[in-house]
């Protein structure tokens, strides 16, 4: 694709060699070998802390941040300086964010990444400085280049993946896909669409593709709209999310096609649910994560996510970054008394089951999640909207 090209010039483009960045991934003031006191090591957390995605790289911020203050800024027994680097919106501001958070911060593991172009362009400087990324956000196919790259959420193609044979049972008649230009949307429409294609369903859209919106700068959806109402389309299928979900939902809701039965991966996820209001009323969403999940980690989770952030409700997000640290914490305590970046990539892939808010899961062989779906749809839970859990779906995972 364009995009993959463009991604692949912008890496080469930043010529930087890193083959000394390993050497020294730990912070030099202390060591562990030395009269007992545990070394300080350098996590780099890289996500949208600015742009379309903010929302959802603020959320991936916190739920790090929270594992960290319930452990006493801790992993692995080792205090943790946490550098921070802003991925805006896409590869171009990801890689020289990276870039620094590798040469010059000298981190020992990276975390976060929000964008699936991202984790791309990243990638490859990672490999060459031998740093293991545990993301915390989808991750797309990377083919074989998985050595030394994990998350915690899942493979973005997952979502679809799981709610496309429920959707065939559940509507009678063809479906319209539509999503977001880019690598992401590629990925997440993608899996719905290969799925129900496998399972029987029929696709509304005139060309039997999907219909792709131009990404960022779509902020007007009543063109597309008026193309599924021409469709017959009986239900739509979609993923978007920070401020493209909000405007897709609020215009949606708006519109010729507002009766339409609305499915989606994260329209509706964390605080876009509350700029969307009623307008996102009776939408169901796919997530492998629900707040109100009956397991005792979840409640654990919850009720330190209240305390800590009181005016928000915890969110797939934040709840994939809070394992990331989780498998961070294993992973260094297993690595030695000066974990290396080798060290902690080689227990990362020892890990079994890991409990979670989400319930027990653990790495499959592409390094993502095997782990359960659900379905969501939004509702009044008293007096708040909420994306209220409905029933399973289906386990998902290499």
């Amino acid at each position: 694709m364009p995009l993959q090209r463009r991604l692949v010039s912008l890496v080469a483009a930043v010529g930087l060699v890193f083959g000394a960045a390993a050497c020294a991934n730990s912070d030099d003031s202390s060591s562990g070998g030395s009269g007992g006191t545990a070394s300080t090591l350098k996590i780099g957390f890289l996500g949208s802390l600015s742009g379309t995605y903010q929302a959802v790289g603020t959320d991936l911020k916190n739920g790090f941040d929270l594992y960290l203050k319930m452990h006493d800024g801790k992993l692995g027994g080792h205090p943790i300086d946490l550098k921070v680097a802003d991925e805006g919106d896409g590869a171009q501001t990801a890689v020289p964010a990276a870039t620094k958070l590798i040469k010059d911060e000298k981190v020992v593991a990276m975390t976060g990444l929000v964008g699936g172009g991202s984790v791309a362009a990243v990638v490859p400087l990672l490999k060459e400085a031998k740093i293991p990324l545990i993301g915390s956000n989808g991750r797309p196919d990377l083919k074989d280049q998985v050595d030394g790259v994990w998350t915690t959420s899942f493979m973005s193609s997952d979502p679809g993946q799981s709610i496309a044979q429920y959707i065939k049972d559940k509507v009678n008649g063809p479906v319209f896909a539509i999503g977001p230009d880019y690598q992401g949307g590629y990925d997440e429409v993608g899996g719905f669409t290969t799925e129900f294609a496998k399972v029987g369903g029929t696709l509304a859209n005139p060309t039997g593709k999907t219909l792709w919106t131009p990404f960022p700068q779509t902020t007007n959806f009543l063109p597309f709209f008026s193309q599924i109402k021409s469709s017959g389309a009986k239900a739509v299928y979609t993923f978007y999310a920070g401020k493209a979900a909000i405007d897709f939902i609020k215009q949606y809701k708006q519109s010729d096609i507002k009766d339409i039965p609305l499915y989606a991966a994260f329209v509706t996820e964390g605080s876009v649910l509350q700029a969307e209001g009623d307008a996102a009323k009776d939408v169901y969403t796919v997530c492998n994560y629900s707040p109100d999940l009956d397991n005792e980690e979840n409640r654990k989770f919850v009720a330190e996510w209240r305390k800590a952030y009181p005016d928000a409700t915890p969110t797939t997000y934040a709840m994939a970054s809070y394992d990331a640290a989780a498998v961070l914490d294993r992973a260094i305590g297993a690595a030695g008394a000066d974990p290396t970046p080798e060290a902690i990539n080689a227990q990362v892939a020892k890990l079994g089951q890991i409990s979670s808010p989400r319930g027990q899961w653990q790495f499959g062989k592409n390094h993502a999640p095997i782990q359960k779906w659900y379905l969501r749809q939004v509702r009044n839970d008293g007096r708040a909207l909420a994306n209220v859990l409905v029933q399973d779906l289906a386990t998902v995972g290499a």
